[in-house]
C-alpha cells in the first residue's frame, strides 16, 4: 500500500501533469480562464477530489501490473527519499514547465519519481534478450516521463503501429499505466476489458467493406462477360504456369557470347524461355535460318500410339488414317482463340490481328508480350496430351516474319522460328508426325485476321501483289533448304505450302502457277514430303486434273456448317446425317483420280453448330447465327437469324453458355456431331482438328471438349461411325 508521503508526492505529480498537458480545443491551447479566487479554490477543491480517486486507480493498476516486472517483488517497498536524486527546477525548459509556478518541494518529488521509474525501466531492460537492447551501450537512452510515458530510444527501438504511434517491447510498469494494453485483435481498456478502436480504425474498416461490396459483384460480372464464346474457364491461358527457371543458363558463361551477338537473337540470355533448349552459342545458320537451339543429336525411334509404326518406320499414306490435330492461335494469333490480347482495346482503337496488336504494342513490347505467349500457351505437357489421346499427327500453323519481316511491318521477326524447332522436337519425342502450315504470307493470301492482316489481299493482287509472292518463294527457298536436313526426314511428313488462299477472289491460274513454282523450289532443296495445297474454296469437284505435274501432293480441304450462311440453319438431325453423307461422298470423290484430284484431307473441322464464339466472325462484329453479321459483299451478308427454322429467337447466350450447363442430349449430339465427321473424313486420307487449345471457346478446343466429355478420349475409339440410323433429336432446342 502507499504510505502518505507517497501520496501526496503522487498527488503533486497529478497535478504537474494536469498543467503540463491541458486539453486542447480546436488545435490551440486553452487560456486560463479561472476567474475570481473563491472560484479558483472551489475548482482546486474539486481538482483535489478528482485527483484523490484518480491516484487510487492508478495505484489498484500499479498494483495488478507490478508483478510483471521481473526482479521485484509486489510487496517491495519504495526507495527511500534519502536515496533520491534532487534536481534543480531551473533546468527546466520553458516547455517542461507548468503555466503556474511549483514549489521546491513538488519538484523534488517529481524528481524522485523520476528516478524511481528511470530504475525500474533499466532493471526490466537487463531481463530482455540481447538483441533488444542496444549491444555497446553507446547511445544515450533519453526517457521522459509524462502522463507515465516511458519514450524508448528513438533511433534503435522505435516501431510504428497501424495507426503510426509508437509500439514499445514492455507493456508493464509505466507503460501499463496509460491504461491500454496491445493485444492481438485490437486496444483492450485495462479496466473493462473491451476492445477500443480509435475512429481512423472504424473509418478505414468501412472504407474496406464498401470497396469489398463494390469491387466483388464487378469483378465476379466482369469476369462472366469476359468468358464468352463457350468455355469453360480459362482453357490454356497464355499466362498461365510458372515464370521459366531457365536453369541451364547456369552452365553458359555470358562471357562466350560474341559482343556482336550480344542482345541478339543469337544471345540466349535475353531467351525469355531456354527450357530444351541448347543454349550453347553458335552462329551456324542453313538456308540463312539459324541452328542456335537445337541439339546435334535425336531419336526417331518413338511412336505415337500402338495403331501406328514408329517416326523411323514409313507411314502409308491413303492407306493409314490421319488423325491429327492444330496448334492454331499459337506461332500466328488469331482472336477468338486467344481474345485476351484484344479485350482491353477500345472498338474506335482498330486492335483486329496481329498487325495492328503489334503496331499497337511497339517492337519491345510485342517481342516481350508474344514470347511469353509463345512459352506458355503451347508446351511440352501439351504434345504429351496430344499423344496421349490418340492423335498421330500435328499441324503447327505459323506466319512468315518466324523466317523474316520487311520495311513497315510491325509483326515480332524470327523469336516464333525458335518455338517453331522447339515444338518439332517435342513432336519427335512423342512420336508425332508434323504438317508444318504457313498460314500468313507476306500482303496476305486472303484477307482474314488469322493470315496476321485483316483487309485487303496484297499477295498476288494489288500494288505489291508480285513482290509479295515473290517473297513468299523466297520464303520456302530458306525454309525447305533448312528442313532438307536429315534430321528432319522422319518427323516433318507434309509440307504446305500456303494456307487458304483465297481462290475466289484471286485469279486462280495465278495461284496455280505460283504453286507449281513452290513446290519446285522445295523439291530442289532436296525435301521429298508430301506438300499440301488448299482447296481455295473452289469446292473438291473443281480440282481433278490440277498440278498433276506436281508428284506427292495433298489436297487440303477445310469443312464446317457455320461459315456457310445456307448450312449453318440445319437443324441438329440434319447436320450430322450432311457429315455422314455429303461431305463423305465429296472425300470419296476427291480422293479417286478418275473423278477427282487424288490424295485429299480435311485440314480443319470442329464440333462447333454456331458461329457465336467471341471474335469467331473478326471482333467488333456479329454473327450469323443472331443475323447480325452485315457486310458490303450481299452475297456473305447475313442481317436475318441463321438459326433452323421455326426454333425461336436465335441467341448466342446459351451456346456461349459453359459447358457444364448442357444437358445429356445435347452432350451426346455434339459427340455424335464429332464422330460423324471424324468417319466422313477418314473416307478420305484424314484430318486435322481445329484447334487444341482455346482460351475459352470450348467447342473448338479438343483439350476443353475432351475434358468436358464431349469429345472421345482417344480418337480412334468412338460409338458412332455413320452406319447407324441418327437420331431425330426432338427434344433438343434447336436454338438451345
Amino acid at each position: 500500500m502507499a504510505g502518505p508521503h507517497n501520496r501526496d508526492a503522487r498527488l503533486d505529480r497529478e497535478r504537474v501533469h494536469r498543467s503540463h498537458h491541458r486539453p486542447r480545443e480546436g488545435g490551440a491551447a486553452r487560456r486560463d480562464t479561472r476567474g475570481t479566487p473563491e472560484k479558483q479554490a472551489s475548482r482546486d477543491v474539486q481538482d483535489s477530489r478528482r485527483d484523490t480517486e484518480a491516484l487510487d486507480r492508478r495505484e489498484r493498476r500499479e498494483k495488478r501490473v507490478s508483478r510483471d516486472i521481473p526482479g521485484r517483488s509486489p510487496r517491495q517497498k519504495p526507495r527511500s527519499p534519502e536515496r533520491r536524486r534532487r534536481i534543480d527546477p531551473s533546468s527546466f525548459t520553458s516547455s517542461e514547465r507548468s503555466s503556474n509556478p511549483l514549489s521546491f518541494d513538488s519538484l523534488a518529488k517529481l524528481d524522485a519519481h523520476n528516478e524511481k521509474t528511470s530504475r525500474r525501466t533499466q532493471e526490466q531492460e537487463q531481463l530482455l534478450a540481447p538483441g533488444d537492447k542496444d549491444p555497446g551501450h553507446e547511445r544515450q537512452r533519453k526517457e521522459k516521463v509524462a502522463s507515465g510515458r516511458v519514450l524508448k530510444d528513438k533511433a534503435k527501438h522505435r516501431r510504428k503501429s497501424d495507426h503510426g504511434k509508437e509500439k514499445r517491447r514492455v507493456v508493464s510498469g509505466p507503460l501499463a499505466e496509460e491504461g491500454n494494453v496491445r493485444t492481438r485483435g485490437g486496444y483492450v481498456a485495462e479496466e473493462s476489458g473491451k476492445k477500443r478502436f480509435g475512429r481512423k480504425c472504424w473509418i478505414s474498416v468501412l472504407v474496406v467493406v464498401l470497396l469489398l461490396v463494390i469491387l466483388i459483384p464487378v469483378g465476379v460480372y466482369a469476369s462472366k462477360k469476359n468468358g464468352g464464346g463457350g468455355s469453360g474457364g480459362s482453357v490454356g491461358s497464355s499466362d498461365d504456369g510458372p515464370e521459366p527457371a531457365n536453369e541451364n543458363l547456369k552452365d553458359v558463361n555470358e562471357n562466350d557470347i560474341p559482343a556482336a551477338a550480344k542482345n541478339t537473337y543469337l544471345d540466349p540470355f535475353t531467351w525469355y524461355d531456354t527450357k530444351d533448349f541448347n543454349v550453347t552459342y553458335t552462329p551456324e545458320t542453313i538456308g540463312g535460318l539459324p541452328v542456335m537451339g537445337l541439339d546435334s543429336k535425336w531419336d526417331d525411334s518413338t511412336r505415337a500410339n500402338q495403331n501406328v509404326p514408329p517416326l523411323d518406320k514409313e507411314w502409308i499414306y491413303g492407306t493409314m488414317p490421319i488423325r491429327g490435330v492444330n496448334v492454331g492461335g499459337w506461332l500466328s494469333i488469331e482472336p477468338f482463340i486467344t481474345p485476351s490480347y484484344f479485350k482491353s482495346y477500345k472498338p474506335n482503337q482498330g486492335i483486329i490481328d496481329e498487325y495492328t496488336l503489334t503496331r499497337e504494342l511497339g517492337p519491345q513490347k510485342a517481342a516481350k508480350t508474344l514470347e511469353r505467349h509463345y512459352s506458355m500457351f503451347i508446351k511440352e505437357e501439351d504434345f504429351k496430351q496430344i499423344q496421349a489421346a490418340g492423335f498421330d499427327h500435328v499441324r503447327i500453323p505459323f506466319s512468315y516474319w518466324a523466317v523474316t519481316t520487311y520495311p513497315g511491318d510491325p509483326y515480332v521477326p524470327k523469336i516464333s522460328w525458335r518455338y517453331l524447332l522447339r515444338a518439332i522436337e517435342y513432336c519427335r519425342k512423342y512420336g508425332l508426325r508434323v504438317n508444318l502450315d504457313l498460314h500468313g504470307l507476306p500482303g496476305s493470301q486472303n484477307g482474314w485476321n488469322h493470315s496476321g492482316r485483316l483487309g485487303a489481299i496484297g499477295w498476288l493482287n494489288g500494288t505489291d501483289g508480285a513482290l509479295n509472292a515473290q517473297r513468299s518463294l523466297d520464303i520456302h527457298l530458306q525454309m525447305s533448304t533448312f528442313f532438307a536436313q536429315p534430321r528432319y526426314k522422319n518427323v516433318i511428313t507434309i509440307y504446305g505450302l500456303a494456307n487458304e488462299p483465297k481462290m475466289i477472289a484471286l485469279p486462280t491460274a495465278a495461284v496455280l502457277e505460283w504453286e507449281s513454282k513452290a513446290a519446285a523450289i522445295v523439291r530442289k532443296s532436296g525435301m521429298q514430303q508430301y506438300l499440301v495445297v488448299g482447296d481455295g474454296f473452289l469446292g473438291l469437284s473443281k480440282w481433278k486434273g490440277q498440278l498433276s505435274d506436281v508428284q506427292n501432293v495433298m489436297l487440303d480441304v477445310h469443312q464446317y456448317t457455320i461459315f456457310n450462311k445456307n448450312q449453318i440453319n440445319f437443324p441438329h438431325q440434319k447436320k450430322i446425317q450432311y457429315a455422314c453423307q455429303g461431305w463423305t461422298d465429296q472425300m470419296k470423290e476427291s480422293v479417286n483420280v478418275a473423278t477427282g484430284f487424288g490424295p485429299t484431307i480435311c485440314g480443319e473441322w470442329s464440333q462447333a453448330d454456331t458461329d457465336c464464339a467471341l471474335y469467331l466472325n473478326n471482333l467488333n462484329t456479329g454473327s450469323r447465327w443472331e443475323g447480325t453479321l452485315p457486310t458490303d459483299d450481299p452475297t456473305t451478308s447475313v442481317t436475318t437469324p441463321r438459326c433452323p427454322p421455326d426454333s425461336g429467337t436465335c441467341s448466342c447466350d446459351k451456346a456461349n453458355a459453359d459447358p457444364s450447363s448442357y444437358s445429356e442430349e445435347y452432350k451426346q449430339w455434339l459427340m455424335m456431331y464429332a464422330e460423324a465427321q471424324m468417319a466422313s473424313f477418314e473416307a478420305g486420307w484424314g484430318w486435322f482438328y481445329w484447334t487444341w487449345a482455346t482460351e475459352s471457346a470450348t467447342q473448338w478446343s479438343w483439350k476443353a471438349g475432351m475434358a468436358a466429355g464431349i469429345l472421345p478420349k482417344k480418337t480412334w475409339q468412338r460409338d458412332f461411325n455413320c452406319t447407324a440410323n441418327v437420331p431425330d433429336f426432338k427434344d433438343l432446342p434447336e436454338n438451345y
